[in-house]
């Protein structure tokens, strides 16, 4: 299945983004669902240039401190592709150890997924969410995130289907997105010319519900007013209500 946002028609008044978008406006999104024939649940999602590949792997263990507890776990690792940039990128493997931000990256994905997963319902099995990007033009962390949710909805409801669980362990939705402050004022979903200009950037991950997972929030000139802080906020909320309703329908 694709799931697709439609070009929007507004006209951006005022500072013009480079992009010519609204200053609410998301790239155009683009889910498709199944692009692994081997993968429990997969996808590759796309916020303009910017496209990540994500897989759901079922293992049927847990890690050694979880055994006997009767309870899953879902983790994830996250990595960028050695031309996913304008020039060559090295394998971490090939240096031997990954980068402080890749770290933290897959990290943030884990456990953006595991608030809205009950472990206990998942059994003793573990999915491993691998996230890849093929192409980085900001943006990165937040369409792995949103692209992991629904490779891993899509990994639960094949577990359902195989009678491996009998309910979905899966409280929620979860999907993320940028917003930050450029000259065109605050902005949704930046792109890396904005990004690396941009005054404030932030990352805001959150449930289908709205409630806040996490907030990744930086001032590069000056610090972040409260009444700025809360639009970003506003802009992020009405991105990720968009994006909850692509996944519903890629899942669907």
């Amino acid at each position: 299945m694709v799931v697709k946002t439609l070009p929007s028609k507004k006209l951006n008044t005022g500072n013009p983004r480079p992009s010519g978008r609204a200053t609410d406006e998301l790239r155009q999104v683009t889910i498709e669902t199944d692009v692994n024939a081997y993968a429990e649940g997969s996808c590759l999602i796309s916020f303009g240039n910017t496209k990540v590949l994500c897989t759901a792997s079922v293992e049927e263990k847990v890690p050694g401190w979880l055994r006997g507890q009767k309870q899953g776990w879902v983790t994830a690792e996250y990595g960028m592709l050695p031309r996913s940039t304008h020039s060559r990128i090295d394998r971490e493997a090939s240096r031997g150890k990954q980068s402080g931000r890749t770290q933290e990256i897959q990290r943030l994905i884990g456990r953006s997924l595991r608030t809205v997963t009950n472990l206990d319902k998942l059994g003793e099995r573990t999915v491993w969410l691998d996230c890849d990007v093929i192409q980085a033009d900001g943006g990165t962390r937040t369409a792995a995130i949103t692209g992991a949710y629904v490779a891993l909805s899509l990994a639960c409801k094949r577990l359902l289907t195989e009678g491996k669980i009998t309910e979905s362990p899966l409280s929620d939705s979860v999907a993320a997105i940028s917003c930050g402050v450029t000259n065109a004022g605050v902005v949704t979903d930046l792109d890396y010319a904005e990004d690396s200009s941009a005054v404030a950037d932030g990352n805001f991950v959150m449930t289908g519900k709205g409630e806040i997972i996490e907030v990744q929030t930086t001032a590069e000139a000056a610090p972040i007013e409260r009444e700025t802080f809360t639009k970003l906020l506003e802009h992020a909320d009405k991105a990720i209500k968009e994006l909850i309703e692509m996944q519903k329908k890629a899942t669907a």
